[in-house]
């Protein structure tokens, strides 16, 4: 007897990557999973004369949707010598993880994102050439005139947790369409696997329904909230005093390029200072302030211990390079 594994990997698209995965069938008992080759030629990843490049397991959860035995399995892509891919920004994020691992990271990641209609053009809750009414009640709402995509945010909730992923909870979001769910507190590889493969599951639930996620930063243009990946973030030392908090918004003000020029494409359009946004060409923390770069919040001042947001990272976000940078930024 065998059953189903299927192999999922982030292919080499620009500016914004995409999910791929294919099905190898594996004999009962396996726990340990092979490499795998595919055709790089096909996803970005390789010229094709010289086309092959390898899948290595690096997290397998169970697959909700096949059920049964069936299994999911996250992988990083490498060359055919073993080494890193250079789409591979998990092996950079492990190596800074594992340095670090004496400070004792976590992430909690919201990944917010937006369903449109099988077209890929009109959002859900958008008339045909037309806009629904203004934001307000959207949010956290209830009712068929407000609530738009429901059935595919409890389904891949209940996928999440059927999978053993650290889904922490969903809600519908500011515009109509719009959703979000939320993946920790867990280490910085375990909440970007569990991410990518909470992605693979968005998108493949959504199949069901036929309509389409939308990662995109600015999903919808003119006066109408984007779509982010707030990082909360601490450390065992801001989880047991304040001043470390100050210590890692200071950190982070200092190396403000480099995280912006990482932290999802599209993103000035989403980072305009409107919109529960600050602008992408400046920086700062505050306590409860969700027009900040970073949020401090207000629970956290009291207790004068916990974590910190960083409200700048966009929808589509590599979590590899965004923890990475984190740790690196406020910890080295």
């Amino acid at each position: 007897m065998a059953f189903k594994a299927e192999y999922i990997w982030i292919d080499g698209t620009e500016p914004t990557h995409l999910l791929r995965s294919k099905t190898k069938v594996v004999p009962n008992g396996t726990t340990d999973f092979p490499i795998w080759g595919f055709d790089g030629s096909s996803t970005n990843q390789a010229p094709g004369a010289n086309s092959d490049c390898v899948l290595r397991p690096v997290y397998s959860c169970k697959d909700p949707i096949r059920g049964a035995d069936n299994m999911l399995v996250m992988c990083e892509v490498l060359l055919p010598d073993m080494t890193p891919h250079p789409t591979n920004t998990r092996a950079a994020c492990a190596e800074v993880a594992e340095k670090f691992a004496a400070e004792e990271p976590w992430f909690g990641i919201e990944q917010e994102y937006t369903l449109f209609e099988s077209d890929g053009k009109q959002p859900l809750g958008f008339p045909e050439g037309g806009f629904p009414g203004p934001q307000g009640p959207y949010y956290c709402g209830v009712g068929a005139d407000l609530i738009f995509g429901r059935e595919v945010s409890e389904t891949h909730a209940t996928a999440c947790i059927e999978a053993g992923i650290e889904i922490a909870g969903t809600n519908a979001e500011v515009m109509p369409g719009q959703w979000e769910f939320q993946v920790g507190p867990v280490g910085a590889l375990e909440v970007s696997d569990q991410l990518w493969v909470s992605r693979w599951l968005l998108h493949r639930i959504a199949e069901e329904y036929s309509v389409v996620v939308s990662i995109d930063p600015k999903p919808v243009s003119g006066d109408w909230n984007g779509a982010g990946a707030h990082t909360n973030y601490s450390t065992k030392a801001m989880r047991e005093s304040y001043q470390p908090i100050i210590n890692a918004c200071e950190a982070l003000s200092k190396n403000v390029q480099e995280h912006i020029r990482n932290y999802g494409a599209g993103n000035e359009k989403r980072l305009t200072g409107l919109h529960e946004t600050q602008r992408i060409d400046e920086f700062n923390y505050g306590v409860s302030d969700r027009g900040a770069s970073v949020r401090i919040p207000w629970q956290v001042e009291v207790d004068q211990k916990g974590y910190l947001e960083d409200r700048r990272p966009a929808s589509n976000m590599d979590p590899y390079l965004v923890t990475r940078l984190i740790i690196q930024t406020t910890c080295g």
